[in-house]
């Protein structure tokens, strides 16, 4: 999640070389790093309903609990609620709908974020086992209702509530019902970049299979393994799916850049206050506003407002996986650092996933969402492929570092069990407290 700090660069942008230049500048000449962020539900222990962010038991006094351990607040104001925690380079954040977040630090090796994340899972179990609340690890709320969902106190949720609801039927489900993993990464150079981003786009059906752990809506099966992955077919076509260039090999920061000015702008904040003007950011780099120039915040502002499947800001993310339990959301900083910082296991990875028809590739997009590991892959199954993808990131480790390795060894057996944790959760009893139960469990 976005800070929405203070604006503090106030340069104009006029070209689409300048945009191009501040992608260009996520380019590191030092060590790789890895960066996890896992996103929660929170629930009351003895209680099904969503927990708002008011009260003795709500979110806002989750917070205050970690306030009192070191993280420092931010708040919007001086006066405004708590939204966001720091401590370092790790921030806590809260999505629309109360999902609790920890942004980890980046780290050197896919095991330092995956036990940053253990710590903080220890951490925030004390705090709500306090107030009577409990951590439930899935891509999509189960028994939940958007019209009930309490909203937290952003300005930045105020106004995307407005702007992406009218967007798309389920922007607004998104927003308050989904939770997810996600893994950033570094790149070297553009092309490095356009390896990255290439295999990852292409890998990203099988990242949706592997962690696919949302088949429920309303308490009934939805149709889905991952519901959570098809909410976003029904967000915004022009900041979500895939740039076509990801996939056919001709990617670079320009292909990027050029999709992400067709994008309507969400909100454009001037002198605090968050404005939201009909207009592309093509329009707004052509035209200007209020006859000001477009600037570089307002760029950083719509970069974190696009919701690709393989997202480009400074960094590289990887965004296809449902929330899992902590061993598989370890397991995806393991698989990624794994694929993509070796140069053998880069090259094997875009063998193996060679370039599809960009319907083709949808239609496989679209088969994960719905059967997961189940889902038919040519003559097998999406299971057959996405455990060649984990055995090649197995001997990436191996060359690049091989104490990351016993990280894959959950997400090896459940690509070997042919069969995505939604399914599992299917088999479960239906009833709330039971589904909130096991879920809750690490």
């Amino acid at each position: 999640m976005s800070l929405d700090g203070k604006v503090t660069d106030d340069s104009p942008v006029t070209r689409v070389d300048d945009l191009v230049a501040e992608l260009r500048a996520g380019e590191r000449a030092g060590a790789l790093l890895v960066g996890l962020e896992h996103e929660k539900f929170i629930y009351p222990a003895q209680g099904t309903a969503p927990v708002p962010y008011e009260g003795p038991n709500g979110i806002g006094a989750l917070m205050e609990r970690f306030a009192r351990h070191g993280w420092a607040e931010f708040r919007e104001t001086p006066t405004s609620p708590v939204i966001a925690m720091q401590r370092g380079k790790a921030t806590l954040s809260l999505e629309p709908g109360g999902q609790f977040e920890l942004s980890g630090a980046p780290q050197l090796t896919a095991r330092a974020a995956h036990q940053e994340n253990l710590e903080h899972l220890a951490e925030l179990n004390e705090h709500t086992r306090a107030l009577g609340q409990r951590v439930v690890f899935l891509g999509h709320r189960p028994f939940d209702a958007v019209a009930t969902m309490p909203w937290m106190p952003k300005s930045r949720y105020r106004v995307m509530r407005e702007t992406l609801g009218k967007r798309g039927p389920m922007a607004l489900e998104m927003m308050l019902m989904t939770a997810t993993g996600q893994v950033s990464l570094d790149w070297r150079s553009e092309a490095d970049c356009a390896r990255k981003v290439t295999l990852t786009a292409r890998a990203t059906p099988h990242l949706v299979a592997l962690f696919a752990n949302s088949p429920l809506k309303l308490g009934a099966p939805s149709g889905f393994l991952s519901y959570r992955s098809h909410i976003w077919t029904g967000v915004d076509a022009a900041r979500c799916g895939y740039v076509p260039a990801m996939l056919d090999g001709s990617f670079g920061y320009r292909a990027y850049v050029d999709w992400a000015l067709e994008a309507p702008l969400l909100f454009l904040r001037r002198n605090g206050q968050y404005l939201h003007p009909a207009m592309t950011f093509g329009q707004l780099l052509r035209d200007g506003f209020d006859g000001q120039p477009a600037r570089r915040a307002d760029w950083a502002d719509h970069l974190s407002t696009l919701f690709p499947e393989v997202r480009l800001k400074r960094v590289l993310e990887v965004r296809g996986a449902d929330c899992v339990p902590p061993a598989l959301t370890g397991a995806l900083a393991a698989l990624m650092r794994g694929l993509l910082y070796d140069e053998q296991a880069l090259s094997d990875g875009l063998a193996l996933l060679r370039a599809r028809p960009f319907a083709a590739h949808l239609e496989l997009h679209a088969a994960a969402r719905r059967d997961g590991l189940e889902a038919k892959d040519g003559a097998g199954t999406l299971a057959d492929a996405a455990l060649e993808l984990v055995g090649i990131a197995r001997a990436g480790l191996g060359r690049l570092d091989p104490l990351d390795a016993p990280l894959l060894d959950p997400l090896e057996a459940l690509a070997r069990g042919g069969k995505s944790l939604g399914r599992q959760v299917l088999d479960w009893p239906r009833d709330a407290h039971t589904v909130l139960d096991r879920a809750s469990r690490t």
